[in-house]
């Protein structure tokens, strides 16, 4: 039977957890993901899962931090005065956020702090710094 390998496209389901068990993330209640591997659309512990795989197997692995989204970087979390944002945008906690770097280059950010004077931002991916588990079945090598 044919395994999944660098080049083709493939639909499969997962299911994301921590260590502690909580759920990040599951395709199971929706359509099949897919992507092709390779082609760096996924990180990289996640592609090396399901390489080798055949149609119909399902199988748990586990990635390292370094191997999903890296370790959170402390650099990327800052202190910016609130007259810098827009005086119309009413910004909350937990609000999501584009900002610029100095070179033009767009990123997402979460408000992690408030205070009446600046808010802090952090540029880090959520499951930054988190070891990830994932169950994985492939439905199909397209």
């Amino acid at each position: 039977m044919r395994q999944a390998k660098q080049g083709d496209t493939v639909r499969i389901h997962y299911t994301g957890t921590l260590d502690d068990g909580t759920q990040f993330d599951s395709s199971v209640d929706r359509e099949p993901f897919e992507f092709t591997l390779g082609e760096k659309a996924v990180i990289p512990g996640f592609e090396t899962g399901v390489e080798g795989m055949q149609v119909g197997d399902q199988k748990s692995i586990h990635i390292p931090a370094d191997d999903a989204y890296g370790q959170r970087n402390d650099a990327l979390i800052e202190k910016v005065p609130l007259e810098h944002f827009p005086d119309d945008l009413n910004i909350e906690v937990g609000m999501h956020l584009q900002a610029q770097s100095p070179n033009g280059e767009h990123f997402n950010v979460v408000v992690t702090a408030l205070s009446d004077k600046d808010a802090t931002i952090d540029g880090n991916h959520p499951l930054a710094g988190e070891a990830l588990n994932f169950d994985l079945e492939l439905l199909e090598i397209v």
